[in-house]
């Protein structure tokens, strides 16, 4: 399972950043972009975008 940022909703607001303990979310080109690499799958960043972004998928 991984966080995936659907582009075409992204505004770009930042929230997700805000809340993210972990530093795995960024703003890059104006859209949020995931390090998964320091993404420990909290989930914090789901209810935090506005613009109903960011989901979990299955990595198959």
């Amino acid at each position: 399972m991984k966080i995936c940022i659907d582009e075409k909703k992204c505004q770009g607001s930042g929230e997700c950043v805000k809340v993210c303990p972990h530093g795995a979310l960024q703003i890059f080109n104006g859209k949020a972009v995931v390090n998964h690499e320091n993404c420990d799958l909290d989930g914090l960043c789901i209810p935090a975008c506005p613009h109903d972004a960011i989901h979990f998928i299955d990595e198959a």
